[in-house]
């Protein structure tokens, strides 16, 4: 299945998605709630969901939708974006520009397309699984770092322990070089343009991780759930991605 097609359309939903958002980044008053999983969610969140289903909605009236804050309509099509509008909103409430717009489309439920869109920074990342750009040049995971000069990246430091196993986590953090919180969507496109070198969610969204497989596969890098399983279906729930070899090297230390 050739993505081609739908990259400029791709690049709409990111432009349409930060017009909606960037009006309320570094604003006090974000209309912030807690949702049922105690996660946050501002209007920006839902305004640019909803700009970005009524673009699709109008330009491909068959295609399904599966978004965070409004759910899936044809999830059972032959291609379906997944949508994630801010991903990493308790950076985007707190003016930290590690957060991002996380565009993705599947083919008979297969990743295909994805990006990573940071406003603040104008930095679009899209990958096709064979190819990934940043700001349209070409971009690649950094190999051959070994595991103790690796920079390692995650989202939350208390998530491996609730969700996976928090002494390996413990035990992979003291043997790299430097393990940092730059996580969400922006630690993935860390990894991808090479200036990290792994990114890890113990926990994760269909919404938050299915756009970043194509990213990470078309920089060169490796992909997995955390267990080394597959990473690029519905039910994928966390994450290990880097280079091909460091991901070997990361997999078996979270497994022991």
């Amino acid at each position: 299945m050739n993505p081609q097609p739908y990259r400029d359309f791709l690049a709409e939903l990111a432009t349409a998605s930060a017009e909606a958002i960037l009006p309320y980044y570094g604003c006090r008053d974000v209309g912030l709630e807690l949702k049922s999983d105690e996660s946050p969610v501002t209007v920006a969140d839902r305004r640019a969901e909803e700009v970005m289903r009524g673009l699709i909605e109008r330009r491909y009236p068959d295609h399904g939708i599966v978004g965070e804050e409004f759910g899936t309509v044809r999830g059972d099509a032959e291609f379906v974006w997944v949508l994630d509008p801010i991903d990493g909103t308790k950076s985007f409430i707190t003016a930290v520009p590690l957060f991002g717009t996380l565009i993705g489309l599947l083919h008979r439920g297969n990743p295909i397309l994805g990006c990573i869109h940071q406003p603040v920074l104008r930095q679009l990342m899209v990958g096709d699984g064979v190819t990934t750009t940043l700001n349209g040049t070409p971009v690649r995971v950094r190999e051959g770092v070994p595991l103790s000069e690796a920079t390692v990246l995650f989202s939350d430091p208390t998530h491996a322990a609730r969700y996976q196993d928090g002494a390996k986590f413990a035990e992979l953090c003291g043997k790299v070089r430097l393990a940092r919180s730059w996580g969400d969507c922006y630690g993935y496109l860390l990894v991808a343009a090479g200036w990290a070198d792994v990114m890890l969610d113990p926990i994760m969204n269909p919404w938050d991780l299915l756009p970043i497989v194509p990213i990470i596969r078309g920089a060169g890098g490796v992909v997995s759930n955390w267990q080394g399983g597959p990473a690029d279906r519905m039910e994928s729930r966390s994450c290990i991605a880097a280079a091909p070899g460091l991901h070997a090297v990361v997999a078996s230390v979270l497994q022991g």
